[in-house]
C-alpha cells in the first residue's frame, strides 16, 4: 500500500499543472519501477482518455493506484487480498 500511497502522491502534484494529461500521468508511472506493469495494462485494456480521463495503476503488492475523476485526483487503495 505504501507504494499505492507514494505514487498518489507524486502524481497528484502533477495534476495541478493545467497542462497535465493521461499521457503525463503514464509517463511519470512509468519510472515508478513498483509498477506491475501486465496487471496495470489488463486494467486499463479499454482506456478512453475521453471518457475515462486518466488511467489508474496496479503496484506489485497488488494495491492501486487509482484515478478518481469526479475529483481529479489519485487515490491509493488496498488490494482485496491485502486490505491495509
Amino acid at each position: 500500500m505504501n507504494d499505492a500511497q507514494g505514487l498518489a502522491a507524486a502524481l497528484n502534484i502533477l495534476t495541478r499543472d493545467t497542462q497535465f494529461s493521461y499521457v503525463k500521468a503514464r509517463a511519470a508511472a512509468r519510472k515508478n519501477d513498483q509498477i506491475d506493469r501486465a496487471a496495470t495494462k489488463a486494467l486499463n485494456a479499454d482506456f478512453n482518455p475521453d471518457v475515462d480521463g486518466c488511467e489508474s495503476f496496479v503496484m506489485r503488492d497488488g494495491s492501486r493506484c487509482e484515478w478518481i475523476s469526479g475529483q481529479r485526483k489519485y487515490v491509493a487503495k488496498a488490494s482485496s487480498a491485502n486490505p491495509s
